[in-house]
């Protein structure tokens, strides 16, 4: 199927560490005392809350509700009662949190019902829709779901499945490659299907014999469409541009994706989900889990979603000397600042670092501008540029310079002489500029808003003077008749004349006004008067010729 491979740009070849976790099968982890599974289950994908304190819930019920269109479905990873549901720290450097479900679980593990899903009697966005409430979205990285990437189901030529797992330490995608290949491939030709796919690439560094053969004697009951490829070992052939260079040579430009291309990538993890989902009616509750680093006992795995880091470790047994653990890979991977960060789908690796394995820094130097970051940048980009840029804050030229091609595999760090963290830089800059543009949009939503209150202010007024002329230009109308009614034929003219002063017609309209109210009081028949006394009706008499009195020497005082 592939008559050659292609080089990428780039790359570097750090130590792999691959062997000290890889020899061991996976090993089911035991039931946690509690899972932490937050809401937020990326940073793109978020759901609604929909248990409360309290209740108890099955393994595999929704417990959050995917909003907007990336938002995917949250479950109870086993069954249990709810006990709170708070702000937890979530897998991220800022070590901020995120409001998560707290479950007890009660060690029973019962399951909902689950029937498989028969993705062949339903529409294509009916089995979209199930992914998406089943929680499948990339295991890989970024976390993107599936169901989105899926697009609509034409113009995708080649489905590529990524196996490379090229960062070190991490072994996670290998044992599954090795264990269960069949599954592997099930969800690849499911995910072919959906995408309407005309072949499979599977990609797979060549570091890994013991998962390519595997892979192979799977795809040999499927057909010659599908097809697994070993890929050189080179930092970062896993990424997603950089693997389907490798295997098409298809080079996706700037601001483009594999999807403009023909070309759609999932991981291995994803596509096994998504053969659990289909096949067996279970959603995403677990993963493969690659603890190693400064342990006593290094290996793999399988997880339950939430499950707080602090009780893993006990299934590695780190080290004395072991001053900070890492999730992801050295390269990418992030520092935790609490250990109470809960596995989440794309937790692939914990690592246990030590001074002796992980040596301190060296002090940050001046850039030489040797150019040595520039040829290891698999995004073929000028990080010694982009360096200067984002240290002066001149975010406008670093965005020039193409800032947001950076993938942040750390390659450039990685040959830095001047051992100049450079992707701290970078994403330094890439912060600013975010928080920069919420800003600006914050500001100019805030501007529409004052500039429609003006409008609706002015409009308003607009209307009101309208039904006020509207309002005199009826009264005009009818006040010949109610004048010559009221007060005589000489308000009558006074109406009638179109000269006649501001005065003159205020005038009349009073005249008019008082003869309308007159008119009311005569045609109002006083009530509970039928069995009076005598005394009473002449007492009721009196007060009103009082008051016809009164009125008749305000008439004479008008003048």
């Amino acid at each position: 199927m592939i008559s050659r491979l292609f080089n990428f740009r780039g790359g570097v070849k750090p130590e792999s560490h691959k062997t000290e976790s890889s020899g061991t099968p996976i090993d089911q982890a035991p039931l946690p005392k509690r899972l932490v599974i937050p809401l937020r289950q990326s940073i793109r994908s978020t759901a609604r809350c929909l248990v409360e304190p309290g209740q108890k819930v099955l393994k595999g019920e929704h417990i959050g509700q995917g909003e907007g269109s990336l938002g995917t479905g949250v479950h109870a990873s086993t069954s249990g009662t709810v006990v709170e549901i708070a702000p937890y720290p979530m897998a991220h450097a800022s070590g901020l949190e995120t409001l998560s479900v707290v479950i007890a679980p009660d060690g029973e593990d019962r399951w909902i019902d689950r029937v498989p899903f028969d993705y062949r009697k339903v529409s294509r966005e009916e089995a979209l829709g199930w992914l998406r409430s089943c929680g499948i979205h990339g295991m890989g990285g970024a976390g993107f779901p599936t169901h989105v990437k899926l697009g609509s189901g034409t113009g995708i030529d080649t489905l590529v499945i990524n196996g490379a797992e090229c960062e070190p330490w991490i072994t996670c995608d290998d044992r599954l490659m090795r264990e269960r290949a069949a599954g592997v491939l099930s969800g690849a030709m499911i995910l072919r299907e959906l995408i309407g796919a005309r072949r499979v690439l599977v990609g797979i560094e060549d570091n890994k014999p013991d998962a390519i053969e595997r892979m192979r004697a799977a795809a040999s009951t499927i057909g010659d469409d599908v097809a697994v490829v070993a890929v050189p070992t080179l930092y970062p052939a896993g990424g997603e541009k950089q693997l389907i260079r490798v295997l098409t040579g298809i080079e996706i430009p700037q601001g483009k994706f594999g999807t403009d291309f023909g070309v759609q990538c999932f991981n291995v993890g994803t596509a096994h989900a998504v053969h659990r989902a289909i096949h067996f009616g279970e959603p995403l509750l677990s993963r493969i889990v690659t603890l190693t680093g400064n342990v006593a006992h290094p290996g793999n795995h399988e997880v339950l979603l939430g499950t707080q880091v602090a009780e893993l470790l006990a299934l590695a047994g780190p080290k004395a000397d072991t001053d900070r653990y890492i999730m992801g890979g050295p390269m990418m991977g992030i520092e935790l600042q609490s250990l109470g960060v809960p596995v989440t789908a794309t937790t692939n690796c914990i690592i246990a670092a030590s001074p002796t394995l992980f040596p301190p820094p060296p002090p940050e130097q001046p850039c030489i501008r040797c150019g040595e970051c520039a040829r290891a940048c698999p995004a073929d980009l000028q990080p010694f540029e982009l360096y200067w840029f984002s240290r002066a804050k001149n975010f406008g030229k670093a965005q020039e310079y193409h800032l947001f091609d950076c993938i942040e595999c750390g390659c450039c760090a990685y040959v830095c002489p001047s051992h100049i963290p450079l992707v701290d830089y970078f994403r330094f800059s890439k912060g600013e500029i975010w928080a920069r543009e919420r800003e600006r949009t914050a500001s100019d939503q805030a501007r529409a808003r004052f500039e429609f209150r003006n409008f609706r202010q002015e409009r308003e007024k607009a209307e009101k003077a309208a039904k006020l002329a509207a309002k005199a230009a009826e009264t005009r109308a009818k006040l010949p008749e109610a004048a010559a009614t009221a007060a005589g034929t000489a308000a009558a003219a006074v109406a009638a004349e179109p000269a006649a002063s501001p005065e003159d017609l205020k005038k009349a309209l009073v005249a008019a006004a008082l003869a309308r109210a007159k008119q009311q009081k005569a045609a109002v028949t006083p009530k509970n008067t039928d069995s009076l006394s005598a005394e009473t009706q002449a007492e009721i008499a009196a007060i009103d010729a009082r008051r016809e009195k009164r009125n008749t020497q305000d008439a004479d005082k008008t003048p």
